[in-house]
């Protein structure tokens, strides 16, 4: 529903490309929550990450849906977006831990998709990791907005408030750190799957 209509907004509407991406970057990461909420099976979550894998590759070779692509460069980001869906459900929905899924999902919809917004416009002081041009602004949000994803999430499932700020520190740097690297958009991958995987090992690893 989101992927239509932000396709919708592009073609009928002629909103920018870019602008209807993020409101399927941002907006298809909410519906982990919403998943937690209703508690759906593994393999819901995982058949839409299929689903949305597919799409996303046709795009990438036929311009089907330029509002999930157009981003002025070559990117598999939204199918690695897609893919990280499915391999964060694989293994944290079975084992009974969607908060991790939740982490490295929302990590990546809300931080990524802020630094994005934030970088454009505000973004002054810029540096190149790999080519990729990247704001020291953009990678700030990126950091500010892990930490507060993080933090929320945890909270919510009770975990002690001085090692959530912890842990959410570490989290938010590891982020900006891995969204800084994202040639062909591999930060779709590395960041979901680096936030929830660090997160789980450091809250499980802490006395």
């Amino acid at each position: 529903m989101i992927i239509a209509l932000a396709e919708g907004l592009h073609r009928l509407g002629g909103t920018d490309a870019e602008f209807t991406r993020k409101i399927v970057h941002i907006g298809s990461g909410n519906v982990v929550l919403i998943a937690w909420w209703l508690q759906l099976p593994s393999w819901v979550l995982i058949g839409a990450s299929v689903i949305a894998s597919i799409m996303a590759l046709i795009s990438y070779f036929l311009p089907v849906l330029p509002s999930i692509n157009s981003v002025g460069r070559k990117s598999l980001g939204t199918f690695f977006y897609a893919l990280s869906i499915g391999v964060l459900t694989q293994w944290f929905w079975t084992t009974a831990h969607p908060q991790y899924l939740a982490i490295g999902i929302l990590v990546m919809a809300w931080g990524d998709g802020m630094a994005a917004i934030i970088g454009q416009k505000f973004g002054q002081h810029s540096y190149q990791v790999l080519g990729v041009k990247k704001s020291w602004e953009g990678s700030l949000t990126m950091m500010g907005v892990s930490f507060f994803v993080t933090s929320v999430i945890l909270l919510w499932v009770d975990e002690p408030i001085l090692k959530v700020a912890f842990v959410s520190l570490i989290v938010s740097m590891a982020a900006m750190g891995l969204e800084a690297f994202s040639k062909l958009g591999i930060d779709n991958l590395t960041v979901p799957l680096g936030s929830a995987v660090l997160a789980f090992y450091l809250i499980h690893g802490l006395f």
